[in-house]
């Protein structure tokens, strides 16, 4: 394991601790055998929906536009890892924002908005690009480079695999007074972008409910329709008598420990921010024989 951003000297003593957390369970270093992997590659496939922090149409009839993406990710056992990005067009926000935009024209095209800021909208899905990530041959976590066999050797344990990241956020200087937020941020990670064990997914799920700021919200159902566990996290800006606060809603498939979806918007005086939302639904997620290729059409 390669671990990342921090003097050399703090890291021979710090990192073997955090190399062996990450076997404790498994036996001593080198005596478990990691899971083989199920498929050539890693992979999860995603759609986005932002809404554009700008509104369009006319001061008198304005309305707001979301953005619409597709992006996929494939990482091979050795590190390896491809990246497809598909911008899929904008369109009208609510039924209100519809209605706006009809009065508009039915525009197809956006170059400016109504305070005349440039900007470069269509509604046409763009074709799209595919490229391998330069010199990535590790999997990445928690500012932390590892090798296949080391994510396969995470700690299955809730308290040992928090122990684990807040040691790693030690090593990227995170703030000790933004450790326990860093740590529920990086958390849900585990349950999509990297192949980790179904155990460590759990671990990871039920580590991430004991957070501060963490609440389980009860059932929800996804953009797909699918059902799952909802789990709302509230964090700070860091700074003293704030008003600011993010917050995400994940939905959690517990079955197979994989995230669904997850949505975050911003919140100032209790009041959402306007513009700064957006969600993303998993809509794969596991091991895949097929190659990395321009993401398709949703």
């Amino acid at each position: 394991m390669k671990l990342a951003t921090a003097p050399i000297r703090p890291l021979v003593s710090l990192g073997v601790g955090l190399a062996m957390g990450a076997t404790a369970l498994l036996g001593a270093p080198g005596a478990a055998a990691a899971a083989p992997p199920e498929g050539a590659y890693w992979h999860s496939r995603s759609l986005m929906t932002i809404t554009h922090p700008w509104r369009f149409g006319s001061r008198s009839d304005p309305y707001s536009l979301l953005q619409r993406r597709v992006s996929e990710s494939w990482q091979a056992p050795d590190g390896r890892t491809w990246f497809g990005f598909r911008e899929l067009g904008a369109l009208p926000k609510s039924a209100a924002d519809k209605k706006a935009w009809q009065r508009d024209g039915s525009p197809s095209k956006w170059s400016e908005s109504i305070d005349g800021k440039t900007v470069k909208l269509s509604a046409t899905p763009a074709r799209g690009s595919m490229n391998p990530l330069r010199d990535q041959n590790q999997f990445f976590l928690a500012g932390q480079n590892l090798t296949y066999d080391e994510v396969q050797r995470l700690p299955a344990d809730p308290d040992t695999l928090k122990d684990w990241l807040r040691r790693a956020g030690q090593v990227g200087r995170v703030p000790s007074n933004a450790l326990d937020g860093w740590v529920a941020g990086t958390l849900p990670e585990l349950l999509h972008a990297l192949p980790v064990t179904k155990e460590v997914r759990a671990a990871a799920y039920q580590a991430l409910l004991t957070m501060p700021g963490v609440r389980a919200d009860g059932v929800a159902k996804d953009a797909l329709g699918r059902s799952g566990a909802a789990v709302l996290i509230e964090r700070g800006n860091g700074v003293k008598d704030s008003k600011d606060l993010s917050r995400s809603r994940l939905i959690v498939d517990t079955g197979r420990m994989l995230l669904l979806a997850r949505s975050q918007k911003a919140l100032h005086d209790g009041k959402q921010v306007a513009g700064k939302d957006s969600t993303e639904t998993l809509v794969e997620v596991g091991w895949t024989d097929t190659a990395p290729a321009v993401p398709a059409l949703p």
